[in-house]
């Protein structure tokens, strides 16, 4: 592994952890991204300023990141900006079709101890694992 920081890894968890804690002790909602994402695409009455502001918080930090450190988004070369728009929007079919993305089920579901959210975090990373193996030493 290259580059790896445990002290900002460990932080970065932290915070995710309390984000996701947070939401759900006080608004009662579960932190996955895609749902969050999906039920603003669907204009609820009264459900918008919550989910607008966990957007727009995201956009933020990230858009803070770039300004601040902006080697840490830089893409790789070696794949073209198609490339990457379409691996996003199959991210965003498999949430659809997993009913949940990485951060609902993985950190929010596990922790809720979910049984579906086991099945699923598996899934994603057998998943993950054997995409990268076939990416790397096969093709």
């Amino acid at each position: 592994m290259e580059n790896f920081t445990p002290l900002s890894a460990a932080l970065g968890g932290l915070l995710i952890g309390l984000a996701a804690a947070g939401l759900l002790l006080f608004n009662g909602r579960i932190a996955g991204i895609s749902g969050i994402l999906g039920g603003l695409l669907d204009l609820p009455r009264g459900d918008m300023s919550w989910r607008g502001a966990f957007i727009a918080g995201l956009l933020t930090g990230g858009l803070g990141l770039l300004w601040f450190y902006p080697q840490t988004l830089a893409l790789p070369s070696d794949y073209s900006f198609i490339t990457y728009a379409v691996a996003g929007l199959l991210v965003g079919y498999g949430t659809r079709l997993g009913s949940g993305c990485t951060s609902g089920h993985g950190v929010c579901g596990i922790a809720r101890l979910s049984p579906r959210s086991f099945a699923a975090v598996t899934t994603f990373m057998a998943s993950a694992i054997l995409t990268v193996f076939i990416v790397r030493h096969v093709l």
